[in-house]
């Protein structure tokens, strides 16, 4: 099984900083990506970053050129450092891990897993 802790959730300004971690724990090969989602009230949940365990990343556009995905893969750790909040950007915030869980003798089967949850509220 494996879990996910995520923390650095709260509430900011228009214009402020904050910054998430999701740290993954439990029985588990490797990572093979992590990343961060959202879900606003009466919206659908939406990718906002992603990052394999190589580095490649991807963002959604609305968040492009102010966000900032990063993984500490020693420490099975993603951070979403999220600079020039705008109120739109308001939502829970969710982590994913899609990790390596079990071997065949041939192949790695892989399982996404998902965090609780951290609110993020932008608001003056």
């Amino acid at each position: 099984q494996v879990q996910l802790v995520e923390s650095g959730g709260g509430l900011v300004q228009p214009g402020g900083s904050l910054r998430l971690s999701c740290a993954a724990s439990g029985t588990f090969f490797s990572i093979n990506a992590m990343g961060w989602y959202r879900q606003a009230p009466g919206k659908q949940r939406e990718l906002v970053a992603t990052i394999s365990s190589g580095g490649s990343t991807d963002y959604v556009d609305s968040v492009k050129g102010r966000f900032a995905i990063s993984l500490e893969n020693g420490k099975n750790t993603v951070y979403l450092q999220m600079n020039s909040l705008k109120p739109e950007d308001t939502a829970v915030y969710y982590c994913n891990a899609n990790v390596k869980t079990s071997y065949s003798g041939r192949y790695y089967y892989s399982r996404d897993y998902w965090g609780q949850g951290t609110q993020v509220t932008v608001s003056s």
